[in-house]
């Protein structure tokens, strides 16, 4: 079955950096667009990142130059850098395949000031 494991969360400062992992396995994740969803608590998804089939990475503007997006399709993971947290970055990280709902347990990240 299809199944998507993220990890890599944790608690920071400001300032910080993590690296979210996100391990696929049920489907063929080199065909997949795939992206990086948030939730920040007491609030809905928040779209943070896309990477294509292709290679091309778009972000949210709340990310943008601080998250980087990679995937290794050799290895069926998706990946999320996270340099410069900030307070706001806080919520739980999932990954999805474009369009879907997230399906794993997701990460925490919490940034602390």
């Amino acid at each position: 079955q299809v199944q998507l494991v993220e990890s890599g969360g944790g608690s920071v400062q400001a300032g910080g950096s993590l690296r979210l992992s996100c391990a696929t396995s049920g489907f063929p994740f080199g065909d997949y667009d795939m992206r990086w969803v948030r939730q920040a608590p007491g609030k809905g998804l928040e779209w943070v990142s896309v990477i294509y089939r292709n290679g091309r990475a778009y972000y949210g503007d709340s990310v943008k130059g601080r998250f980087t997006i990679s995937r290794d399709n050799a290895k069926n993971t998706l990946y999320l850098q996270m340099n410069n947290l900030k307070t706001e970055d806080t919520g739980k990280y999932y990954c999805t395949t474009m369009g879907s709902q997230p399906v794993g347990q997701g990460t925490q990240v919490t940034v602390s000031s």
